[in-house]
């Protein structure tokens, strides 16, 4: 895990937000991320609980955090509770964090080892009649394999039967949506890791290299500049490839004639960027190519231009889609007399453009909020509009990543290239 310059106090003012929320006679509890079995004897790397990291800045495993909002003394209002670690472990996995070191970091004065927690939470929970649980909560995913939180939760429920137990995941993803000065610089940097990644594949690029080729040529760019390596698996998606949404196979040729959709972004400090390009092979656009890219570009641009404070993403969404109607009238694909006829439940545009135009972004790629929320100034978005057509095995995506201002929006990857000609020129110098 890279080390960074976050001040202790940012995870402090976190702490003492979330505690104004919670009741009273309450103790809360989030737990760390699972270490998740690869094969053998390996692990996956690891990456933390989103919103444990938000709470205290620790990246290590086996941590959890207590609060207990009314206890009579303060030092123990918020408790860390990390790995102890002995000289064993220590030889095969490296240092692992000492109770000062993790005061320093999260700017928590009461530091425990993990062997302490039942005993203490055993203590609280006599005393308290709520419990909030932090349990991740993502409406289109769920996993194969619990989370931790939840086996936990599932414990706790049978040993405390007569409790009443809350949602914190809530609680947490509110605060998140808006994003302070710290977040926004490390999203910043992402952005500014991923421009640079950018900017390295437009002149590698050529026929007959390979997409994961360029996925490597990234992953350099990336871990070389202090990022800790890609926010979500790249997408490198050559020819036909660009209509599978969330292909991430990238082990086909690149030809000569066919577009190149890439959807990558670099992670720091544990805080996502979210960039889509879509390029020429050979370092020119056919002229289909290009009408297919213009008439993104200007449905990108569109969308940019309504993102503002008081809308929303399913209102800007809605409003694009109109906007792909015209632009797919306009390229062929159907009529107005077709729009007019279509007898089906699914209008004509959806079969051309089958995402959402926006998610919202943070220490999550797809970060906490509804996409029926009005959107606020500090809020951080994508905007991505697209065109997919299997017919001429081909795809065009754009996005950059959009942060709502009290004015309107600032585009945190303004400076990457965007124009058609601008690509081209870089590609063939």
């Amino acid at each position: 895990m890279r080390k960074y310059s976050f001040d202790s106090s940012f995870f402090k003012g976190n702490r003492q937000r979330l505690l104004m929320d919670l009741e009273e006679n309450a103790v809360a509890i989030i737990h760390s991320n699972d270490e998740m079995y690869r094969s053998g004897d390996q692990n996956y790397r690891y990456r933390q609980n989103t919103n444990l990291f938000y709470m205290t800045g620790i990246n290590q495993e086996k941590t959890i955090l207590v609060f207990v909002p009314n206890h009579p003394d303060k030092k123990l209002r918020e408790i860390l509770f990390i790995r102890k670690s002995n000289k064993k472990l220590e030889i095969w996995e490296g240092h692992k964090l000492t109770m000062q070191e993790a005061r320093d970091i999260s700017g928590i004065t009461t530091v425990k080892w993990d062997d302490e927690f039942d005993s203490f939470l055993r203590e609280q929970l006599v005393r308290c009649d709520t419990i909030y649980y932090d349990v991740p909560e993502y409406p289109k995913y769920k996993p194969d394999i619990p989370f931790r939180s939840q086996r936990l939760l599932k414990e706790m429920r049978e040993d405390y039967p007569l409790h009443h137990f809350k949602r914190l995941f809530p609680v947490i993803a509110r605060q998140r949506q808006i994003k302070q000065p710290l977040e926004t610089d490390a999203i910043k940097k992402a952005c500014q890791i991923t421009a640079g990644g950018f900017l390295r594949i437009l002149k590698y690029i050529k026929p007959g290299i390979y997409e994961y080729q360029i996925e490597a040529e990234l992953t350099h760019e990336f871990i070389m500049n202090g990022a800790e390596g890609h926010a979500y698996p790249p997408i490198i998606a050559s020819g036909e490839n660009a209509c599978i949404l969330h292909y991430t196979t990238n082990n086909e040729v690149c030809k000569d004639g066919d577009l190149l959709l890439m959807d990558f972004g670099a992670e720091y400090a544990n805080y996502s960027s979210d960039l889509s390009r879509t390029i020429p092979v050979k370092g020119k656009f056919s002229k289909r190519q290009r009408e297919l890219y213009d008439a993104t570009l200007r449905v990108f641009r569109f969308a940019n231009g309504i993102m503002k404070p008081g809308t929303t993403i399913n209102k800007i969404h809605k409003e694009v889609c109109r906007k792909w109607e015209e632009e797919h009238i306009h390229l062929g694909l159907y009529t107005k007399q077709d729009v007019k006829s279509n007898k089906k439940d699914e209008p004509l545009w959806s079969k051309y453009f089958m995402h959402g135009t926006s998610h919202f972004m943070g220490l999550d790629v797809h970060d906490t909020g509804s996409k029926d929320e009005e959107l606020k100034p500090g809020m951080v978005l994508t905007c991505e509009p697209g065109i997919y057509i299997p017919e001429e095995k081909t795809g065009v995506r754009l996005e950059n990543d959009i942060m709502i201002t009290e004015k309107g929006n600032f585009d945190l990857m303004n400076e990457i290239p965007i124009e058609a000609e601008e690509i081209e020129e870089i590609m063939n110098k």
